[in-house]
């Protein structure tokens, strides 16, 4: 007699079904994103990721200062750092531009990968890491995001201003050091 498995005794570990824990997070955040954005609006949900930004740059620069054994990071320490971050986190992050009033980032490939479309909020966590880290050593910064793969683009272009200036980007964010 040939056994045949029935719907109810089949084997729920062997089924084909994309969940894995990487893939889970990215769709959390897209989705408390979405959430935010629905309940109390764009800029309200900008603001709330970047509080939740703000607190993971701070303890992203603690590990590589302590890493480095340094107080302070200088400039080019900087750029190493925002670039290094992002590529442990699989994004793509690359020097367009540096002088030294500015660092100039492009970026190929979102930590968040698709998920981040259609969800510019998500871009806060960029602006809030990078300004943190860049203001905490550097003692200010202001983050413009100019192109965002979560707005369409193709890919992002991050400018990291590191002296204070007049700006008429009306979403860039000025970041200042915390810590003496």
């Amino acid at each position: 007699m040939a056994s045949s498995i029935s719907r109810d005794q089949m084997p729920i570990e062997g089924l084909s079904i994309d969940l894995e824990r990487d893939s889970f997070l990215r769709n959390l955040l897209r989705q408390l994103a979405s959430t935010l954005e629905n309940v109390v609006g764009i800029d309200e949900a900008s603001g709330y990721i970047s509080i939740v930004g703000g607190a993971i740059g701070d303890q992203i620069d603690t590990s590589y200062r302590t890493a480095l054994a340094v107080d302070r990071l200088d400039r080019m320490q900087v750029r190493d750092v925002l670039i290094d971050l992002k590529r442990r986190i699989k994004g793509d992050f690359y020097v367009i531009e540096e002088r030294e009033d500015r660092i100039v980032l492009g970026n190929r490939a979102c930590p968040f990968g698709d998920y981040v479309k259609g969800r510019p909020p998500l871009c806060m966590m960029t602006s809030n890491v990078f300004g943190s880290i860049a203001a905490e050593n550097l003692g200010y910064a202001r983050v413009e995001i100019e192109e965002a793969i979560a707005s369409g683009h193709p890919g992002c272009r991050v400018v990291v201003h590191l002296v204070p200036g007049e700006t008429t980007e009306p979403n860039a964010r000025e970041y200042f050091r915390i810590r003496d």
